[in-house]
Formats: structure tokens, C-alpha cells, sequence
């Protein structure tokens, strides 16, 4: 395995962008160029075929695995809902490590052009359309609020080496540091701000921004899932939060549409339904053979999806979470992250490793799309008119990103893109 990394890190250093038109003609989507100096492969396909068998015949391959395989639905693959249309080398200069990372939440978009991710200490702006990219935030250094508010640190934060977790919505930007520190910005304004730190170190594991709607307005919080077993929701104006506490690491936690229940995963099988406002247990459910690391609610409020280490997502119904109505399995690694579209008509889930899966909601995700490539998943989003799809991939590496649209026609405009 320890080889095949080092293959793979060097395929992806030497590759180029790539566009559709290329890949129509031939060329390689991740751009690289097979039986050179660093891959004796003579193709993507013959590449893949090893390290499916690699990854499959790994020490993650255990009971728990294969039980939950018998309990996945079969699919019809082969769908073409999204195309690909762009690959691109090279975002940051700096390199990017998810190894030890169980959920993929490192790239955010807000509209069809733009894209958010990180990299190291840095937070970094992309613009599909212009394929430029500019810096936002880097934390190395002394990164101090330009605004006054209780409870937060005013003096600033010195020790940020790494960023563990982000969240972008809402002109709104959330980054989690290695140490459990909280840095704020409003992507509207300059300057930080609010900072916040745990008297005690805290590893974040994710972050999430969402509004929820009250009598008379809509109120926008983050929720932040922290490893020693919390999640702690803070009010946007205020900077005010509520503190709930589990008995094992939380790994990830999503708020409904309507922000009154959260699904809240971690280090447990069975995962919590959970009252946004009080922090009381609605219902716990089960069906996972492991432990859950991604969560993401359907527009409708009704459904949500978890991803398992045990390769497997499962969809529940809020309104019956006796079992799970579907259950959808994955190929070689944990399901790291799940992303619906805003229209609910299709769901995305990525495996922590080379392999992403795209569902037909509308057919009950019995017909599924595969997208293959190689690296770690750092990254996966819908854009919020859905007409994008967009993966960020790395493997000790700088981040790439690999770019889908929505098929409605058989050209599209960003072809004609250089």
C-alpha cells in the first residue's frame, strides 16, 4: 500500500489540466500520463484494477464490512448525470494531507463559479469560471479579531499549524484549528471576526453553518463537532453558544432544513437524533456495523443520509428511524462525505479514497453514477443551483480539483474554455 501512495502522489504532482474536450479525445481526466518514470502502469484501468485489489485486501477488510455488503441495495450503474468537463492542478502551493481525515469537508461552494478550500494554514478563494485563484486567510503567524465580542479571544491565536475543519455559507467563513481553535470571518467585511478558544484543547472534526428560522426572521449559527465528545452551536450576531456533550468523539452533526433537530455521529454504531434547541436525545437508530463520520439532511427535512466506516451510506426517515429505508455501499474505504442538491433530485457520497457515488433520489437511488480517480478525498459539493459538482483530491500532495456539470444537453458552454 505504503507504494502505491507514493505512486500515486507522484502521478498526481506530474499531471496536467485537463478539459472536457481533452478527455473526449483520449486524454487522461486527472491529466496523467501513464508508463513513465514513476508508474510502470500501462493505464488507468490496469492501475486500478491493483489497487482496488489492494485497498480490498487490506486490514479494513473485516465482518463488519462484509455484513453490512449483504445489506446494500443493488444499484443500476452506468448513469450519466453529471459530465466531466475540467480538471485542474496545483490550486495552493502547499501540500495537502487527509490521511488521518474521516470526513472530507475541505471544499465549500457558494455559487456555480465559486469555490472555497484549504490547504495547510491557508483558505483560498477559486474561481471556476477564470480557473484564478486568491488567498483569504492564512493562519500561520498571529491571526487576532478586528471585533469586539464576549467570549472571544482577543488577543488572538499564535499556534495554528494546521486547519482540521471549514465550513463556508452564508458570506460567512468558519475554520477549525489543530488545537480546537474557532476563527470567524465574514467574507463581506475585512479583518477577523471572532476567535475563540477551549480552555482545554480541542480537536474539531467538522463544521457546519445553517439558518434557522424563528417567528419573525432567520437566525444563521454554526455547529462545530469536537472530538472529545461535543457540539457547541454558536449564534452568528451574538457569538453565544450552547454546549452539548456525548459520551464518545462526535464526528459530525447536521442540522434539518427547518433547524429545529440534528443528526449527531461519531464513535458509536448507532447514531442520535438530537432537539437543536435543548440538546435532548429525540431517538437514537441503528443499522451501521461501525463507527459514522458524514451526515447530510435531504430538502425535504423529512430524510437524511450517515456514512459509516463500514463502506456502507444509509438514508432514514426522521419520522421512522426503526430502520433504515435504503442502505448503498461503497467499494474500498469509509464514506467520508455526503452532499444532496439543493432540488433533492441527486446525492453525492464520497469514499475516502478514489471513488465518488452519485444517486438518482428521484429513482429510490437505485440508478448510481461512479466516478473514479486516484488520491484522497479532501473535498465534495454540490453548487447551490446544482449544476456543478465539484471534487477536491490529494494525496500528500497540493490539492486538485476535478470538476462535473449537470448533463441537460449534449455540449456545454465550458468546453469551449481553455
Amino acid at each position: 500500500m505504503d507504494n502505491d501512495y507514493e505512486t500515486i502522489s507522484f502521478l498526481i504532482e506530474d499531471s496536467e489540466n485537463t478539459t472536457a474536450k481533452e478527455a473526449r479525445s483520449g486524454k487522461d481526466i486527472q491529466g496523467i500520463t501513464w508508463e513513465t518514470e514513476t508508474s510502470n502502469y500501462r493505464s488507468r484501468e490496469t492501475f486500478r484494477q491493483h489497487r482496488s485489489e489492494s485497498l480490498l485486501n487490506g486490514p479494513e477488510e473485516h465482518l463488519s464490512i462484509k455484513q453490512a455488503k449483504q445489506e446494500c441495495q443493488s444499484t443500476v450503474k452506468g448513469g450519466e448525470f453529471y459530465n466531466f468537463y475540467q480538471y485542474n492542478n496545483c490550486l495552493i502551493p502547499t501540500i495537502q494531507d487527509w490521511a488521518l481525515a474521516d470526513y472530507a469537508g475541505r471544499l465549500w461552494s457558494t455559487s456555480k463559479h465559486d469555490l472555497y478550500l484549504s490547504a495547510g494554514t491557508q483558505i483560498c478563494h477559486w474561481n471556476a469560471l477564470t480557473s484564478t485563484n486568491t488567498e483569504i486567510l492564512d493562519l500561520e503567524g498571529h491571526v487576532a479579531p478586528s471585533e469586539e465580542h464576549p467570549g472571544a479571544f482577543m488577543e488572538g491565536l499564535t499556534e495554528t499549524r494546521r486547519i482540521d475543519a471549514m465550513a463556508v455559507g452564508h458570506k460567512l467563513l468558519i475554520v477549525g484549528g489543530n488545537e480546537g481553535q474557532l476563527i470567524c470571518k465574514h467574507l463581506d467585511r475585512p479583518g477577523i471576526s471572532f476567535c475563540f478558544r477551549s480552555d482545554d484543547p480541542r480537536m474539531i472534526n467538522a463544521i457546519e453553518i445553517y439558518k434557522c428560522p424563528t417567528l419573525t426572521s432567520e437566525v444563521i449559527h454554526f455547529m462545530v463537532s469536537y472530538e472529545e465528545g461535543s457540539v457547541r452551536i454558536f449564534d452568528v450576531e451574538t457569538f453565544q453558544f450552547s454546549h452539548f456533550e456525548f459520551p464518545w468523539p462526535v464526528r459530525h452533526a447536521s442540522s434539518s432544513p427547518d433547524g429545529r433537530q440534528l443528526v449527531v455521529v461519531g464513535d458509536k454504531p448507532e447514531g442520535t437524533l438530537v432537539d437543536s434547541q435543548t440538546g435532548l436525545i429525540i431517538q437514537y437508530f441503528g443499522g451501521h456495523f461501525g463507527y459514522s463520520c458524514s451526515s447530510a439532511w435531504h430538502p425535504d427535512g423529512h430524510r437524511f443520509a450517515t456514512g459509516n466506516r463500514d463502506r456502507t451510506c444509509r438514508i432514514w426517515d426522521a419520522r421512522n428511524l426503526s430502520k433504515s429505508v435504503f442502505a448503498l455501499g461503497g467499494n474500498v474505504s469509509t464514506i467520508s462525505s455526503i452532499s444532496f442538491t439543493s432540488d433533492g433530485r441527486f446525492m453525492a457520497m464520497s469514499e475516502k479514497q478514489d471513488f465518488v457515488h452519485v444517486y438518482d433520489v428521484g429513482a429510490d437511488f437505485k440508478r448510481e453514477q461512479e466516478i473514479n480517480f486516484f488520491g484522497y478525498v479532501s473535498g465534495l459539493c454540490f453548487s447551490p443551483d446544482t449544476e456543478y459538482l465539484f471534487i477536491s483530491v490529494s494525496m500528500f500532495t497540493f490539492p486538485t480539483l476535478l470538476l462535473y456539470n449537470r448533463r441537460r444537453h449534449e455540449y456545454y458552454y465550458l468546453d469551449s474554455m481553455p
